[in-house]
């Protein structure tokens, strides 16, 4: 009964990270499998340039990946983050591995990439945290290395993992970037009550070098919203809560890009990201389900900020 249990679950888990509600960790390598094709092995010219390499790592990405280019722009984040091979880099939640495929061949086999899921105390918070989806929860650090192996063939970097709020003595001190893509309104919801949001930017910090780089990608409110609308439960938090987070946790703000701004996506208070691509969850009660959907599409995917702190 527990094995049918679990391959029920997994469809579940794929549907959940492509939906973006809310970005859980990736799938077991067998739903993988099913849903992503296996990466070609990539032609590697020893002169190419940083720039000529990430061209060439982004036009091997399978279509999915590709297709929401426009919207996440790896290229300008990377860039701005200041990201370069033979790095060490912490990717927080890395759920379904949309930048962890990119990561990995453009660090290199000179690179190391270290994956930071959720506390594991914290998944049975979500709605989906059930029994038979925390018995995939616990298999995580062997899934994500088992996926990385699947995602990156040849000039890989070293990949690691752990779990938010447990950062290990021997990964103190050691990366050059640490990124929350899309990640830190989780952690802000439940962290008046469990403090993971605390706990997270603790080891952000504790993770990297002296004058090494945090990297933030978030969902970004309006500052004229109502600010409990914006506690990160509606996915959306609001700039000058993200910098004092930080700063609280002993970063100092160095700087913001536009690259990944939509002045179109203006929610009301009745509005969540999710109802945007790619998750696209729509009122059940909508009167014209389709005509919404349209307008969303057209919309695009979240308003983000993103920013750039550095460790003293």
């Amino acid at each position: 009964m527990q094995r049918v249990l679990i391959i029920l679950i997994l469809p579940l888990l794929v549907a959940c990270q492509q939906a973006d509600v809310p970005e859980p960790a990736a799938p077991t390598p067998r739903a993988v499998e099913s849903a992503q094709s296996e990466p070609e092995s990539p032609k590697i010219d020893p002169n190419e340039t940083e720039a000529e390499r990430m061209t060439r790592i982004l036009e091997a990405q399978p279509e999915p990946i590709r297709a929401r280019y426009d919207q996440r722009n790896p290229r300008e984040t990377m860039e701005f983050l200041g990201i370069e091979p033979g790095m060490t880099v912490v990717e927080a939640l890395p759920g379904g591995g949309w930048y962890t495929r990119i990561l990995l061949p453009y660090l290199g086999a000179e690179g190391r990439l270290i994956g930071a899921n959720y506390a594991l105390e914290m998944w049975p918070l979500f709605p989906f945290g059930t029994e038979a989806f925390m018995i995939e929860m616990r298999r995580w650090h062997d899934q994500f290395q088992a996926q990385t192996e699947q995602w990156c063939a040849d000039d890989c970097a070293t990949v690691d993992s752990f779990w938010l709020g447990s950062l290990p003595d021997e990964m103190a001190g050691t990366a050059d970037v640490v990124t929350f893509v899309r990640a830190l309104h989780n952690l802000a919801r439940f962290n008046a009550e469990h403090g993971y949001l605390d706990a997270a930017l603790a080891d952000a910090f504790g993770a990297l070098k002296s004058g090494g780089t945090f990297g933030v990608v978030q969902h970004w409110a309006r500052e004229d919203m109502p600010d409990d609308w914006a506690d990160g439960s509606n996915g959306y938090l609001k700039k000058e809560f993200v910098i004092a987070q930080a700063e609280a946790a002993g970063f100092e703000f160095v700087g913001e890009s536009e690259v990944n701004t939509n002045p179109n996506d203006r929610p009301n208070a009745e509005e969540a990201v999710w109802r945007l691509p790619p998750s696209l969850r729509l009122p059940e009660e909508a009167e014209n389900p389709d005509a919404l959907r349209d307008k969303y599409e057209a919309i695009g995917e979240s308003h983000r900020m993103t920013l750039k702190f550095r460790k003293p």
